[in-house]
């Protein structure tokens, strides 16, 4: 495996091809993220519908979910709470600012679209009818209690998930090959859908798909069946305004700050000093001789 300090000085280069990569191309590498993230998501709803506790609903969730990180590392595709990493070889002066926001722009974007497409086909393809309607109750419970957040629980929340999530991906870009990634992002990213922190991409898919399956009647009395009464408070603009702004930022930090910035300072902010200092003394020493 690679060690952390490989890890670093690998993702340079890496980061740098991000930044690079045509917007058409980063667009659709973009989307079929989204798509890949809202599969995994898919799966994390049915699959705790077959269940009636709660907790073990949970726990079949967060093993199924881990899926969507792992076909996005080995398919190849963006996705940008991953590229908040891109900070690496901005601090190592290899890539511009406005070329990493670039790409986090057009990223998150193709992620929006992907995750959309998937919310959209699953739920009026009727995906969510599985198991007398229960996988539709589960998605709208979920949804509805991703908008019910508190600004500051969301965005803490979020920072929390990112974080867990780029060491993940940190850990998989450790292994060399296909086997070991996978296991290494297993349980972290088990960890934070067990833990129920928030990610804004994997949101983009579950709350427009439960906004989806509310506005479908069967689905909605199936919801009002379980004596919930607060299907009125999944809305757009919560979704926006109370989940997907304030997740973000979390993301951004927890992404950016706790691993991008973190592990710059601790395997390369001093690379150049030291390599500088080698070449000083090596010509130091080439003039005694």
């Amino acid at each position: 495996m690679n060690s952390p300090k490989e890890v670093a000085q690998n993702y340079i280069a890496t980061g740098v091809a991000k930044t690079k990569t045509p917007i058409m191309k980063m667009l659709l590498l973009a989307v079929l993220a989204g798509m890949f993230i809202a599969l995994a998501g898919v799966g994390a709803e049915v699959a705790p519908a077959t269940v009636a506790s709660a907790s073990l609903a949970k726990l079949i969730g967060a093993l199924v979910f881990p899926t969507g990180l792992a076909m996005v590392l080995i398919s190849g595709s963006e996705l940008f709470t991953g590229n908040c990493l891109i900070i690496i070889p901005v601090l190592q002066k290899e890539a511009k600012i406005r070329s990493m926001l670039k790409n986090w722009i057009f990223v998150y974007i193709g992620n929006f679209i992907g995750s959309i497409l998937i919310a959209a086909m699953t739920v009026y393809g009727g995906t969510f009818s599985l198991f007398s309607n229960e996988a539709a109750v589960y998605l709208i419970k979920t949804a509805v209690s991703k908008v019910s957040l508190s600004f500051s629980d969301a965005l803490l929340r979020g920072i929390l998930c990112n974080f867990v999530v780029c060491i993940a991906v940190w850990m998989a870009y450790a292994a060399k090959d296909i086997v070991g990634k996978v296991a290494a992002l297993f349980l972290p990213i088990m960890v934070f859908v067990l833990s129920g922190y928030e990610h804004s991409v994997a949101n983009m898919f579950f709350i427009p798909a439960g906004l989806f399956a509310a506005n479908n009647p069967t689905y909605a009395a199936a919801y009002a069946a379980t004596g919930a009464t607060n299907i009125g408070s999944l809305t757009w603009g919560a979704f926006f305004v109370k989940n997907l702004i304030p997740v973000t930022l979390g993301n951004l930090i927890g992404g950016v700050v706790l691993v991008g910035m973190a592990y710059w300072y601790i395997y390369l902010h001093d690379t150049d000093k030291k390599l500088k200092a080698s070449a000083s003394g090596s010509g130091k020493n080439k003039k005694k001789k």
